[in-house]
């Protein structure tokens, strides 16, 4: 609700207020019911006491008292019926027994008791109105031989002034209370709909939002990948440029080489990635992109990183990059090589990549054991080095700490089983396995 729709309600304009209106409207007509049916009922209590051979002052309280039980009609509608039918004898509350009777219908009271009592009135107006048209004929009509009211007519022509009495009322009630249990059911579902519409709602952006939250990790993880490892083993030859630059000339010119290769491999894989993430993207779009295209962008670059990403096919010359910074690594392969899903295969080779840009940040002279095994469901890897050699400089390589979170996430992802921890040697290992089906968890 708005700061202004608050106001309104607070001063009892909008909604307060035609609720306090419609009250104020519905106790109005109550009171002018309620005096009709007593100035009724105090005109028929002057009849009343000159054939119960009653004072007239007498008759015209009872009258009064009677007709004034409408106060109550909205209150309790079945009291006002039942004292409709008891003073119907009396000949009098005509229109308190209608009103009765339509508020009766109207009401939420159960439909075989409406049914009883509107019976019950029908049957009572029925018989003082057949008893009072006999009496009327007979007076009217003593001296007459050739007309016997005693037959159809009296019967026929109450039963008509009797239904034209009570059928209106009970007719009416039932369309207005059925018309209003509808409207009050329509309304109850609007207000069910809009409900679940917001609570839809707020479920999308949730997942959005989660969406949203899962695309910038896996970027944030390839990015990780690609960079970190590029960059670590730049970093290594860097400082393996200068320590020999002035010694080893043919060396120093090597490393610089590696150090350039290194460069431009890094640069073309992150234009890729991001070429990828921009196909969607129309030109002369806002900074913010819709999430429509966001995810267009993302399922591409997924598609794309499955396709076209490393596979472990590319693992001897990721073992020959880090050999070629001075790390001795030795790579074993047991089983039967197979090849894999192209997500399995990629989440295989960023595990040993990550683990060795954690050995070359970490672990400086440590030799390294890279075992891959191919199982009947399952490959799995191991990368292990020992202690770190005290004799050789740090490269002093920055670490985020990302680097294992973003491995476990990986494999995880696709059902595998990822642990990692230091080893009784001083060293390290990063051990993971991964279904050959690859289904993502």
């Amino acid at each position: 609700m708005t700061a202004t729709g608050a106001h309104r309600d607070a001063a009892g304009t909008p909604a307060r207020g035609w609720w306090w209106w419609g009250r104020r409207r519905s106790a109005v007509l109550d009171i002018g019911l309620a005096l009709m049916s007593a100035l009724e009922c105090a005109l028929e209590g002057v009849g009343f006491a000159g054939k119960a051979g009653l004072p007239v002052p007498l008759g015209v309280l009872f009258g009064l008292s009677v007709g004034s039980v409408l106060l109550v009609r909205r209150k309790w509608p079945i009291a006002v019926v039942l004292v409709s039918i008891a003073v119907a004898p009396a000949e009098m509350g005509y229109l308190m027994g209608m009103v009765g009777l339509y508020t009766l219908a109207a009401s939420e009271v159960p439909r075989r008791i409406t049914a009883a009592l509107a019976g019950m009135s029908t049957v009572a107006v029925f018989l003082v109105t057949m008893v009072r048209l006999r009496q009327d004929i007979t007076q009217a009509d003593a001296g007459r031989q050739d007309f016997d009211p005693s037959g159809w007519y009296v019967p026929v022509v109450s039963l008509f002034m009797t239904l034209g009495l009570n059928a209106p009322p009970v007719l009416t009630g039932l369309y207005v209370g059925a018309r209003r249990r509808l409207m009050e059911s329509l309304r109850e579902r609007a207000d069910s709909l809009e409900q679940e519409l917001s609570s839809l709602a707020d479920r999308a952006e949730q997942r959005a939002q989660w969406a949203r939250q899962e695309e910038r990790t896996r970027i944030a993880r390839e990015m990780h990948d690609v960079v970190a490892h590029r960059v670590s083993l730049m970093v290594v030859h860097a400082a393996a440029l200068q320590a020999v630059a002035l010694k080893d000339p043919q060396k120093a010119v090597r490393n610089a080489a590696l150090v350039g290769d290194m460069g431009r491999q890094a640069l073309s894989e992150l234009r890729e990635m991001l070429g990828v993430l921009r196909e969607d993207v129309p030109a002369g779009a806002p900074s913010a992109v819709p999430l429509a295209a966001v995810g267009r962008a993302a399922a591409a670059a997924a598609e794309a990183a499955s396709e076209d990403g490393p596979c472990l096919d590319a693992l001897e010359a990721l073992v020959e990059q880090s050999r070629a910074a001075g790390v001795v690594v030795e790579l074993t392969v047991l089983g039967e090589a197979r090849a894999y899903g192209a997500e399995v295969e990629r989440t295989a080779y960023r595990v040993v990549q990550e683990a060795l840009t954690n050995v070359h940040k970490h672990a400086a002279g440590a030799k390294v054991v890279v075992r891959l095994a191919h199982r009947e469901a399952e490959v799995a890897m191991q990368v292990e080095n020992g202690p770190c050699d005290a004799a050789v400089a740090d490269a002093r390589l920055p670490s985020g700490g990302n680097g294992l979170v973003g491995m476990r996430e990986r494999v995880t992802r696709l059902g595998g089983v990822f642990v990692s921890g230091p080893t009784d040697a001083g060293g390290f290992r990063v051990s993971a396995v991964l279904p050959a089906t690859g289904r993502a968890a």
